[in-house]
């Protein structure tokens, strides 16, 4: 039985996100994503003008007059979602944890998934692969989807890209759309990541919070680790200290983003406390003008 709290919760989200399918991403995610290909319809008697390559020999031979083949594209996808739920996810210092900016983009995506009659699955993990369930159509299913993501009580504290993304390649018998959603925190993932979109279309979603990447000038201040629970002092008045502190996080988003250039994976950044709406829609114009 869920509780009120929680069905409320899963309620609010399903509400603000169906707004955001319904008058902002309308349309855009069919064009931006192809179904799995063609599939044969039927034949029909050659016209002048048609492809002769379409010609049906066969029918053809039979019958004492060309016909052609019809074919039409296959529209529906599976969507799988790889969710990291490890313990920095749980930082937030713009009015919004990234667990939750997560669990509305997440939520987000997979409506506009199933307003395509698209399948959509999800994948939680830390240190390990959490929980996993095979993509399937349906609002119920999402609802569930939805509320696996904000009940989920992890055991592993890290991140571990490439424990996820082994158990895609092992588990995914068909090609996918796979948004990989985390903040990064985590190295030696290049392999399994050049495995994965080799059958897959790989989208990641980098999710940021402000005070990574920056710090203000509060003075002495304690900073602990979530994943590790490393704890250290950063004397923030100093500005080669706050120098030093930027310095490494740009240079570990420089070499994640220097992965995704070589693998040729177009990255969309959320930061939270920010509209994830806008990101979006230019990763699928992106898309689009691409065709």
């Amino acid at each position: 039985m869920i509780p009120r709290e929680m069905f409320q919760r899963i309620r609010r989200i399903q509400i603000h996100t169906a707004h955001i399918v319904d008058d902002l991403l309308a349309g855009q995610w069919h064009s931006a994503f192809k179904g799995r290909g063609i599939e044969f319809e039927e034949v029909r008697p050659y016209q002048i003008g048609d492809d002769v390559r379409a010609i049906d020999w066969n029918v053809t031979a039979r019958s004492g007059e060309p016909f052609i083949k019809l074919f039409r594209e296959e529209r529906e996808l599976s969507v799988m979602l790889l969710v990291d739920v490890s313990a920095s996810q749980t930082i937030g210092t713009q009015h919004q944890t990234k667990q939750e900016l997560v669990s509305e983009l997440c939520a987000t995506l997979a409506f506009s998934a199933i307003k395509n009659n698209d399948k959509v699955g999800l994948t939680l993990f830390t240190d390990a692969v959490e929980k996993s369930y095979p993509p399937r159509q349906g609002a119920r299913h999402v609802l569930r989807l939805i509320r696996e993501l904000l009940y989920c009580q992890p055991i592993g504290r890290g991140t571990n890209l490439t424990a996820a993304l082994e158990h895609l390649n092992r588990t995914a018998k068909r090609r996918s759309v796979v948004f990989l959603v985390s903040d990064f925190q985590d190295s030696g993932y290049e392999k399994s990541l050049r495995i994965a979109k080799r059958k897959h279309d790989i989208v990641p979603l980098v999710i940021s919070d402000q005070r990574e990447l920056s710090m203000p000038s509060v003075g002495l201040v304690r900073l602990r680790d979530a994943e590790t629970g490393k704890i250290v002092q950063l004397d923030t008045s100093s500005r080669a200290a706050r120098h030093a502190y930027e310095s490494a996080a740009r240079l570990r988003a420089q070499q994640r983003d220097q992965l995704f250039r070589k693998l040729r994976l177009d990255p969309i950044h959320i930061d939270t406390g920010k509209d994830f709406v806008e990101p979006l829609q230019k990763f699928f114009r992106r898309r689009e003008l691409k065709k």
